[in-house]
């Protein structure tokens, strides 16, 4: 339960909303920290991060209350409402489950668990608390544009649905010496691969669509191999969507591209063809052969999870992005992916 209401700054009583972050990495600095102190009436009450050094820093830039040294009595402590979750997926089922047991609400890092059964336990514990708010970080790279990507796709202007397209190009891996990446590594990572279930979870927004694998290619350079990478450095993937006729899925991410990067969704149907363009920051739509257009250009930041996170708390409103079911659906995915994965 929240405490008793305070007095905001502008005379409205703010119900506070005493939140604890285990895990403090680069997304939680960027975002989750700014953004929840943002919030009216939100007390950033303790940290838990990866070192007590480390933990103190976050605590000193951030003015949170107090640093913890065991995530365990973070998670217990009677003054905290919420928990914020920054830590890699390989500690996001456990975190996540002892929250909402103690009766915490709960906002939980991307990607929403290492593997299908850790995921699996988060839902059915965010079942079982009803009363608790249970929110995963969606996926950022399109909120801009989401709305209009599902309109176009729902009023039927593509026509039928034939193929659906995933390219993500870029060499932010390509330096063999770099420090490695827990992206590649499964004792981190788990059975997430580079940004597929990131893209996959945009297309369940656009699409409200399951997709099918069919097969899984996945590179890894023997140099990173040999330094404890396990998991792909580039991938290529076929699939299809059984509730869309079949239409086909391609999905091809590569993080160690030399040249020519690129970041696209491309869903074509029998009447247009709809583009997300990353690194143009703009959506465009052609239709009946005709020109393409632009329907949607660079805009703001969408980003408002740490602002509808504390509304959904406060105001009960329902989790719009990301919910645990939708969480549940990508990890499915994920998982089908990763046991089709074939090296080459």
């Amino acid at each position: 339960m929240l405490s008793s209401p305070t007095v905001s700054a502008s005379s409205h009583p703010v119900a506070p909303l005493r939140v604890a972050f285990i895990g403090a990495g680069r997304n939680t600095e960027l975002r989750h920290l700014p953004g929840l102190r943002a919030q009216p009436g939100v007390e950033l009450r303790s940290v838990c991060n990866r070192s007590p050094e480390s933990s103190r820093r976050v605590a000193e830039a951030w003015g949170v209350a107090r640093v913890e040294t065991d995530w365990r009595a973070a998670v217990a402590a009677p003054d905290i409402d919420a928990v914020c979750v920054g830590t890699w997926p390989d500690l996001h089922a456990e975190l996540s489950c002892a929250a909402l047991a103690a009766g915490k609400h709960l906002l939980c890092e991307a990607r929403m668990a290492a593997d299908l059964a850790g995921a699996a336990r988060m839902a059915e514990a965010a079942a079982s608390r009803p009363d608790l708010v249970a929110q995963l970080v969606p996926a950022p790279h399109t909120l801009a544009y989401d709305e209009e990507a599902r309109a176009v796709i729902r009023e039927g202007r593509l026509g039928r649905v034939r193929e659906v397209e995933v390219l993500h190009r870029h060499g932010e891996f390509l330096d063999a010496s770099a420090p490695l990446s827990w992206r590649l590594q499964s004792r981190h990572s788990g059975i997430n691969l580079l940004t597929l279930g990131i893209f996959y979870e945009v297309l369940l927004r656009w699409l409200d669509a399951d997709a099918r694998v069919g097969e899984l290619e996945g590179r890894l350079r023997e140099a990173t191999r040999a330094r404890g990478a396990d998991l792909p450095e580039a991938l290529r993937l076929r699939g299809e969507f059984p509730a869309l006729d079949g239409a086909r899925l391609s999905m091809d991410l590569d993080a160690i591209a030399p040249a020519d990067p690129r970041l696209e969704i491309r869903v074509r149907g029998e009447a247009g063809e709809l583009c997300w363009d990353g690194r143009a920051n703009r959506l465009t739509l052609r239709e009946a052969g005709g020109p393409e257009r632009e329907i949607a250009a660079a805009r703001p930041d969408a980003w408002r999870v740490e602002e509808d996170f504390v509304a959904s708390v406060r105001e009960g409103r329902p989790v719009r992005r990301t919910d645990f079911a939708t969480g549940l659906r990508y990890m499915r995915f994920t998982a089908e992916a990763r046991a089709a994965l074939r090296w080459v």
